[in-house]
């Protein structure tokens, strides 16, 4: 039989090897053409005497990808949305139960991605292994599309790993490493590429033990215990995530609770509740936010540029953080500071980063810390393809810096400055050749913020420098969002409103934790209140002051008179709130009996109405790079789809 997306072969050992290559898609992903495929290539496996079936992918850079998530927009829109959406679930719960039912061994050989469907697809099978290579990533990130596994994996995870260990994983959405993966259960084996393929043969031909959960995970399936177990996870969910801004991770627990995973009747439930969920404004928007970070990666083309050498100056939080960063993704990073205890500083912080990020995997600490290199004099500006400032916001210390970095670096390296603030004109006015200068900013925390704004002077800039920067923005695992050169660019011109807003809510004697609740409770990750002392409050005054000048922001009174008595927020220990060892104490003894709505509605008007403005002045192209800016720039609330959808839809 011809397939379209599979091809089926059978090898010298008698083991049918199905290949998977989605037709006309850059990666695999699950469509009804490859549910048919697959369901009739196992009618055809099944009539045949081979002695067990191997199924891998014909792509090179993963196994699958999940479900095409092209066919789940616009569903709330469709009149029989649901039902459609049941029907296609129900159609991948079969073809995977036909996997599960075959008759001879199956495995799922990994190599790369494998995401959702995909790992509900080998699930199926009756034994998963992969390469070892850091490039290979497993997980469930359907939480983060706002549902939850639908062919079958909320059973069959739990079934293989046990619940300790599936839950966290489908309520997260994170990736798992392949020792990870292997030491929770999830995959039989992890070794090294060059023996895969032997591996793969080996498990068919001697059929092993399959893997199953602890005994003690398994007693976790009685009805008391989960119901109290359920209990817990709800409280944990509840704590980074409100069901009515979120209900998949909710659904997903209670299907749990209600049925085991020992029950076939949670396959039906799964669908149901899939089919409910994706139509939601909820999962609509997640969606959207989906297509909009995919946008965001396809501006970096990373074939236009190879960097190797990143080359920062300034041994402070910022340029210490990028540094790390920077030598994280492999590049040889040289850090300057004219401070030696400053460099040591930077080291030390960044080796905490390491030890937080990859745990107890040795290697790859031992690979990022040989990537970071202080250098004191700077004697590496000459040999670096990317040469970033990220001194204090100082225009003439700035101006200085540039005009000694341009006569050493290399004629082809990019000049960037991580400025906040200060526009690329200003800066660029002491130099002979300011076309080449481009901002690189990037935010903080540097290790979870994703976006990284390369602003340009559509007058000055060299429109290829831009294209250049956003290549390396996507080698090193940022969303490169071209913004013009404007105060505050965009993020800091769209947030500064919104925390001066609050200042304002506070000075006409609002306590603080009801202006940040109100925000909370709208979706932000973080109130203005809060943001500012987080931020520090002299940076605020410094960014607002600007703002006030160049785009008319209303700047509060009692902001300088805060920094000028040394309360500067979380740094200090003392500003909107009281800080103790980076932790903020909370106080919520004042009552008050105001109007919590109009809080709220007050705080996101300002976000939305410099959203407009922003807009207005071509600070970004169009409206969906905004909100894609806005999303991942500063976290605003996902589910509303970014601030000029929410206000559409709100027209």
């Amino acid at each position: 039989m011809t397939y379209e997306n599979i091809t089926l072969s059978i090898d010298e050992n008698n083991i049918s090897w199905l290949t998977i290559d989605v037709k006309g898609e850059p990666a695999n992903v699950i469509n009804p053409e490859l549910i048919n495929d697959l369901s009739n290539a196992c009618d055809e496996i099944q009539a045949s005497n081979s002695k067990g079936v191997i199924i891998h992918s014909g792509k090179s850079n993963g196994f699958i990808a999940g479900a095409d998530v092209k066919g789940f927009q616009g569903l709330s829109e469709i009149q029989n949305g649901q039902k459609l959406a049941l029907k296609f679930i129900r159609t991948g719960q079969a073809m995977c139960q036909k996997i599960e039912d075959l008759s001879i061994p199956t495995l799922a050989m990994v190599k790369g991605f494998c995401m959702g469907g995909g790992l509900e697809i080998a699930l199926a099978c009756d034994y998963i292994i992969s390469d070892d290579a850091p490039s290979t990533k497993l997980s469930f990130p359907e939480i983060k599309l706002g549902i939850h596994p639908g062919f079958g994996g909320t059973v069959r995870s739990i079934r293989r790993m046990g619940i300790l260990h599936a839950m966290p994983l489908m309520l997260t959405g994170r990736n798992l490493l392949p020792r990870q993966a292997a030491k929770a259960g999830l995959i039989d084996h992890c070794v090294p590429l060059r023996q895969l393929k032997t591996t793969a043969i080996q498990t068919i031909l001697e059929k092993p033990n399959k893997q199953k959960p602890a005994k003690y995970m398994q007693l976790l399936e009685t009805s008391l215990l989960r119901k109290i177990i359920a209990g817990k996870m709800r409280k944990q969910v509840a704590g980074k995530a409100k069901q009515e801004h979120y209900p998949a991770p909710y659904a997903l627990i209670n299907l749990w609770e209600m049925h085991g995973s020992n029950s076939n009747e949670m396959y039906e439930a799964e669908a149901h509740s899939v089919a409910n969920l994706i139509i939601t404004d909820t999962a609509q928007n997640l969606v959207r936010v989906f297509f909009l970070q995919n946008r965001l990666k396809a501006l970096g083309d990373k074939k236009l540029f190879k960097p190797k050498h990143v080359h920062v100056i300034g041994g402070g939080v910022m340029g210490g953080d990028i540094a790390a960063w920077c030598a994280m993704q492999g590049l040889k990073v040289t850090i300057q500071d004219m401070h030696t205890d400053a460099l040591a500083r930077v080291v030390g912080r960044a080796n905490t980063g390491f030890k937080r990020r990859y745990r107890k995997d040795r290697i790859r600490i031992m690979h990022a810390q040989d990537k970071l290199i202080p250098d004191l004099h700077g004697h590496s500006i000459s040999k670096a393809d990317v040469i970033i400032e990220a001194i204090f916001e100082n225009l003439e210390a700035k101006q200085s810096l540039f005009k000694k970095i341009e006569q050493k670096a290399k004629s082809d390296a990019i000049i960037a400055t991580n400025t906040s603030s200060i526009p690329l004109d200003e800066i660029a006015q002491v130099m002979k050749n300011p076309e080449r200068l481009v901002g690189l900013h990037f935010f903080n925390p540097v290790f979870k913020m994703p976006l990284l704004e390369i602003v340009h002077d559509p007058k000055l800039t060299n429109p290829n420098i831009v294209k250049l920067a956003q290549s390396f923005g996507a080698h090193i695992n940022k969303l490169p969002l071209a913004v013009k050169s404007s105060p505050g660019f965009l993020i800091n011109r769209i947030l500064m409103p919104y925390i001066l807003e609050g200042v304002t809510l506070h000075q006409e004697g609002v306590p603080t934790h009801i202006i940040d609740q109100a925000a909370v409770d709208y979706g932000m990750p973080m109130g203005p209140l809060e943001l500012a002392d987080t931020v520090g409050l002299d940076i605020c005054l410094h960014v607002g002051e600007i703002l006030a000048d160049t785009v008319g922001v209303n700047l509060p009174n009692t902001l300088d008179k805060e920094v000028e008595n040394g309360r500067l927020g979380k740094k200090t220990g003392q500003g909107f709130y009281q800080w103790n060892k980076g932790k903020k104490v909370l106080k919520t003894d004042k009552t008050w009996n105001g109007d919590k709505h109009n809080i709220q509605q007050r705080l996101i008007d300002k976000l939305i109405n410099e959203s407009k403005k922003c807009l207005k002045e071509n600070i970004v192209k169009d409206a969906d790079l905004l909100d894609a800016g806005v999303i991942f720039g500063t976290g605003f609330a996902p589910f509303r789809g970014g601030p000029m959808h929410y206000s559409h839809n709100m027209d």
